[in-house]
């Protein structure tokens, strides 16, 4: 059978059900420990921040499949199914034998995968009766998502955007207030948490763990309001599965076998949605795949981090989780993948991390940036600087290849464009760009303040 450029799967292939890799898994995550207590967290405790539905699916490690809800299936049809694309004009370029598809999350106005979470939970939001919902955002396709989602349902929205990325990517925060949503950069002085970062960490540019911080504390005392999250959570990796189901139902249906799988980590929801699938696949024994997560150097929980127990946020606010974690206290160094400044991973990767059925690597800004020029020239997308890492490792598999004359199949996430990312284009053109990358000192000082569990 002749593989197209393009496979768009049918509109009836589509997923009607999330896949939940915890339950293929022999070692579950650790539980999510509520910080006072260090006792697992209950579902009446985390149901004080999150819908009751979603911190259901929190908490099933069972359950392998979950089914989606109609009137989520009927707005992912919108842009749903998503392509596969062959990089066929990189890899003739390349001169590699490597056969390389990248799953284009791109399609749809929110420029990236989030929306796939996004419209789940604000489903649920608006099921359970919420007035609205509150969010932290880094680079701001989270936030971007959710503000559509929100708008769909008729919720209100309010989001804590990274300051860094607020000043960075204005015309991302103006497409939320488009859609409705009040944004705020973080630290910001209108809660308390906020103005205690502000007052230890003067002139600070934020991060993830900031914004989340005070975003849980308005939702918790705002009568009506729920806290939802974009990334690192059970329940995120869980609706973002239909980006592997798809893959691997585009793979099975061409005849493609993929060796590598690459996705860019953060707090782990497109790398996690991505590979699910097929982890799932290589935990039964049914097949055998190589996965690789792709993090900054400036922000390397993975690859320099503590497999420990951290509070999710940096006000220590949130449950514990245990993960690769730089400690809560950890702010990244203002790199352009606002995406992926998260201090830590999400459990459910950390776990399969620490069993060695992932490896990680961490690369450096200007060298993704290079990449992302290199793609962009060549594939003619414009790529995120997020999903331009899983292109740096992409590319690097591909030159190894051509080296040894191994012909491997290469899978990587797209995970969207990066059209309001032009600042962080232009400092790489101007080269204005830097790679920071922290000492071990920094990172040992974050660890030493680890919550003792």
């Amino acid at each position: 059978m002749e593989i197209p450029y393009k496979i768009y799967l049918e509109e009836n292939e589509m997923p009607k059900q999330w896949y939940n890799v915890r339950a293929d898994m022999k070692n579950k995550p650790a539980p999510l420990l509520n910080a006072g207590t260090h006792q697992p967290a209950t579902l009446d405790e985390l149901s004080v921040v999150f819908c009751e539905e979603l911190a259901k699916q929190e908490l099933d490690t069972e359950t392998a499949y979950i089914d989606i809800p109609e009137e989520i299936i009927g707005f992912y049809k919108m842009y749903r199914p998503s392509p596969l694309v062959r990089a066929d004009c990189l890899e003739k370029a390349l001169g590699t034998p490597a056969k390389i598809y990248y799953k284009f999350e791109g399609n749809n106005t929110s420029g990236s995968h989030k929306l796939n979470s996004a419209i789940a939970q604000a489903y649920y939001a608006k099921k359970q009766g919420l007035k609205g919902v509150t969010t932290e955002t880094g680079a701001g396709q989270w936030g971007t998502a959710l503000s559509m989602a929100c708008a769909y349902f008729g919720l209100d929205c309010k989001v804590f955007m990274v300051k860094v990325s607020y000043e960075q990517k204005p015309f991302r925060r103006e497409v939320m207030r488009t859609y409705g949503a009040n944004v705020t950069p973080s630290p910001s002085d209108t809660t308390e948490i906020g103005r205690k970062i502000l007052e230890q960490f003067p002139g600070t540019t934020g991060s993830l763990g900031c914004a989340i911080s005070e975003a849980v504390e308005v939702a918790v005392k705002s009568e009506g309001y729920r806290y939802v999250l974009g990334s690192v959570l059970n329940q995120v990796l869980l609706h973002q599965s239909v980006i592997g189901l798809e893959t691997m139902t585009a793979c099975d249906k061409f005849g493609i076998k993929p060796d590598t799988i690459i996705g860019c980590a953060g707090g782990g929801s497109n790398l996690g949605g991505l590979i699910s699938p097929f982890m799932g696949r290589k935990l039964r024994g049914e097949a055998d795949y190589e996965f690789i997560a792709v993090e900054p150097a400036s922000c390397p929980s993975f690859t320099r981090g503590k497999y420990a127990y951290d509070f999710c946020d940096t006000g220590k606010v949130c449950p514990l989780a245990k993960m690769y974690t730089l400690g809560s206290g950890f702010i990244p160094s203002a790199n352009h993948a606002g995406g992926l400044r998260y201090h830590g991973m999400s459990s459910t990767l950390s776990q399969l991390y620490d069993d060695g059925l992932i490896t990680a690597r961490s690369v450096e800004q200007t060298s993704v940036f290079a990449a992302a020029q290199q793609f962009a020239r060549i594939e003619g997308i414009l790529p995120a600087p997020e999903s331009s890492h899983a292109i740096r490792v992409a590319i690097d598999e591909a030159l190894k290849c051509k080296e040894t004359g191994e012909e491997k199949t290469i899978v990587f996430g797209l995970t969207g464009t990066g059209y309001f990312d032009m600042v962080a284009y232009q400092k790489f053109n101007d080269g204005e760009m830097s790679d920071y990358i922290p000492t071990d000192e920094e990172i040992a000082k974050s660890l030493a303040n680890l919550p003792q569990v």
